[in-house]
């Protein structure tokens, strides 16, 4: 059994790590209040964003000769971009490992497909478990994910998904990140960047569709020219809203996680204790006995 002063250390030590983990969550929900506002306040723009490049798509008609490169799909895929976002710092429970899972697993249904995969990682966790699996890292973005971030550093990203498909260097690319739905849940979200799939449809317009009624805009320049300088802000916007899903996500995991670490630190101090009342007992109960031996064998 461990003496007093091992169990005392214990509890000093737990109680220590309590106060530690106690502060980080408090860090982490500060941090999350500012990530969240600018997530929700960033929401509405790329539904709208959606929407108007819906609206345009309709009122185009692509040919062989005016096709617009960054919706036409390749006939046959060979190589394909991955964007993993990740944290660059842990103590957030499984967040990390849920994305990595993620990505691993559909790097995996590629590979039994023959398509070759490289890797753009965005956050040191990743990066760090994909370069211990010998994986080929094609580009790397460290201090982004949970820090201060502008939309440039989306720019820089998607400019290079969209030189590298337009090159024919890559026929697809894809972005892993954390959906944000709510405080304990964060679901990690697979979404195809390149070659851009159909886009919804406005509400404005599905409204009017129900009254048989659409609207007319004039576009300038025309709708054509519009979706040429659009579809890549498109994709910057995916790659932005992506980062504030995955920063936000961060911060209510690592919430959680030291949450529950405070209240493990709790049930720790509460054993040790018992540990160490029970052990001083069991000291008391062997120095009386030993005074009780004394004396008898004194009156002996």
């Amino acid at each position: 059994m461990a003496t007093l002063k091992e169990i005392q250390t214990k509890i000093g030590a737990v109680k220590k790590t309590q106060k530690i983990t106690k502060a980080m969550n408090m860090v982490a929900a500060s941090k999350l209040r500012g990530a969240q506002e600018k997530m929700e306040a960033f929401r509405p723009y790329a539904k709208k964003f959606a929407e108007v490049l819906g609206s345009l798509a309709e009122r185009i008609e692509v040919d062989e000769e005016h096709a617009l490169p960054l919706i036409v799909p390749r006939t046959e895929v060979k190589t394909i971009n991955l964007l993993l976002m990740t944290s660059d710092r842990g103590l957030c429970g499984s967040f990390n490992t849920n994305l990595i899972a993620q990505g691993m697993k559909f790097l995996k249904e590629k590979a039994d497909q023959g398509i070759e995969a490289r890797l753009i990682c965005m956050g040191r966790k990743g990066r760090d478990f994909v370069r211990r699996r010998k994986h080929h890292i094609a580009g790397q973005h460290i201090g982004v994910v949970g820090a201060r971030f502008s939309f440039n550093v989306a720019v820089k990203v998607g400019t290079e998904l969209i030189d590298s498909f337009l090159s024919g260097e890559t026929d697809e690319a894809y972005v892993i990140f954390s959906e944000f739905v709510s405080m304990p849940r964060q679901v990690p979200t697979l979404k195809r960047l390149l070659p851009i799939a159909g886009v919804e449809k406005g509400e404005e317009a599905q409204k009017a569709e129900e009254v048989g009624y659409i609207a007319e805009h004039i576009c300038e320049p025309s709708a054509e020219k519009l979706m040429g300088e659009m579809l890549p802000k498109h994709v910057y916007v995916q790659i932005f809203g992506g980062l504030l899903e995955t920063s936000t996500s961060e911060h209510a995991a690592r919430m959680a996680a030291m949450d529950n670490a405070t209240s493990n630190c709790d049930e720790m101090v509460t054993s040790l204790s018992l540990v160490y009342n029970k052990a001083r007992q069991a000291a008391i109960t062997a120095e009386l006995m030993d005074i009780v031996g004394g004396a008898e064998a004194l009156k002996g």
